[in-house]
């Protein structure tokens, strides 16, 4: 289990540098960051100035020693735009993309499992398909369009909740089922699918006949067999959310976190900014994938970790 981890580690490592580069690369190649910071009227010579100032003017490769080494300390040097360390601003909008993923996910998968499994206890009776049908909706519907549809709802129409923005409860309530919506309609699906194989294995049907309740045979014995690909999704809905739904929902809910930040560094050529950014998620994503390896070990001891 602790060599896999390692292993796992290792390889995580590779991708974050992997991702890096990449980014460093493109980065350097689409837009001219130093035409977009000064003015029009700059001339040829503040405009070499400028690109020393940054170390755009020297060789790519050189530039590219520096940020490794740099990197490493976790120092990315100052943003373009806000003109102070870009780790810090990470580090300040972090905690909110957190926030919104955990409780996204989070509802996703409390609401997930108790529908997934009551479909899967009458599979093709009306409850089963309207189950179907909605879980067909939630990927359908657009999360951009969903978020705008819920702004107009709830906080035009009826001022019930903020259109934007965060720090309390209220605030946090749309972008959170605006973020939850896609990943609950996948997640039902896999339950509910996980959950059918396993009340027709033969081990629900024995114990059902030694007069085992239903209650106990479905959710201590074919749930906890049922989980592990409901624990895959779920993993994978979390890095989802982190690496792209947290861009598209905290733009249209100006949720102060890397999605919004990341939008903004765009916009603006901010590259040190989106360096960091995207660092700082696949750090995420390397770390979430290990930490379900070691939850499947705890679920299911029989699998074996290659």
């Amino acid at each position: 289990m602790g060599r896999h981890l390692l292993t796992r580690l290792w390889h995580g490592l590779i991708v974050v540098f992997g991702v890096t580069a990449i980014v460093f690369v493109v980065t350097r190649m689409v837009g001219d960051p130093v035409a977009m910071m000064l003015p029009l009227e700059a001339t040829a010579e503040q405009r070499a100035a400028f690109e020393h100032e940054l170390g755009f003017d020297r060789p790519i490769a050189v530039q590219f020693g520096d940020f490794l080494a740099e990197a490493v300390r976790l120092d990315f040097g100052d943003s373009l735009w806000q003109r102070r360390p870009a780790m810090e601003i990470v580090l300040e909008k972090l905690p909110a993309t957190l926030e919104l993923t955990l409780l996204g996910v989070g509802l996703a998968i409390v609401l997930a499992i108790p529908i997934g499994i009551l479909a899967a206890l009458r599979p093709g009776r009306a409850l089963d398909q309207s189950t179907v049908a909605f879980s067909l909706a939630g990927l359908s519907i657009p999360q951009f369009w969903l978020g705008l549809l819920l702004i107009y709802v709830f906080a035009v129409r009826l001022q019930w909740l903020p259109t934007s923005g965060s720090g309390t409860p209220a605030h946090v309530l749309l972008p959170m089922i605006t973020m939850a919506l896609p990943a609950l309609a996948r997640l039902v699906m896999t339950v509910r699918s996980a959950m059918i194989d396993e009340l027709n294995q033969q081990y629900v049907k024995t114990a059902r006949a030694k007069g085992l309740p239903l209650a106990r045979v479905v959710g201590v014995h074919a749930l906890r067999n049922a989980l592990v690909p409901v624990l895959t999704l779920a993993g994978w809905e979390a890095i989802r959310a982190l690496a792209g739904y947290s861009v598209v929902v905290e733009t249209v809910f100006a949720w102060p976190g890397l999605g919004l930040a990341t939008m903004q560094a765009i916009e603006r050529h901010d590259l040190i900014l989106l360096q960091a950014v995207v660092f700082t998620v696949a750090v995420l994503v390397v770390l979430t994938n290990i930490a379900l390896d070691a939850v499947y070990q705890r679920v299911d001891p029989r699998m074996k970790l290659a």
